[in-house]
């Protein structure tokens, strides 16, 4: 089967650590820790170290893990590691489901 583009994605923007930090309502050294612990990804960019917006998500999860929970960091990494392992199954089987589906209509 041919997949198609239908649309192109726009490219995912990038902020500055400060940047970040005010959108995610965080202290700058606590989104510097989070990325020394290897809790957030981060690219290089022309000025350095940058935060790509679509993790703004996973910050706010951090957040949420730390505060409701009461993990520690380490315990917070496992379940990020964990949630995202779980929605790569889902997406497969929600694949799975569709081609089965597709192949019953022949």
């Amino acid at each position: 089967m041919t997949r198609y583009v239908l649309a192109r994605r726009a490219p995912v923007p990038a902020l500055t650590l400060p940047q970040f930090a005010a959108a995610a309502g965080l202290d700058p050294h606590m989104v510097a820790r989070l990325v020394r612990l290897g809790l957030l990804d981060t690219v290089r960019g022309p000025a350095g170290m940058l935060l790509p917006a679509a993790q703004l998500a996973r910050a706010a999860r951090i957040v949420r893990l730390r505060a409701g929970l009461g993990l520690n960091y380490a315990a917070v990494g496992v379940v990020l590691d964990l949630l995202d392992r779980i929605r790569e199954l889902e997406a497969a089987l929600r694949t799975d489901a569709v081609a089965a589906r597709a192949g019953h209509r022949r």
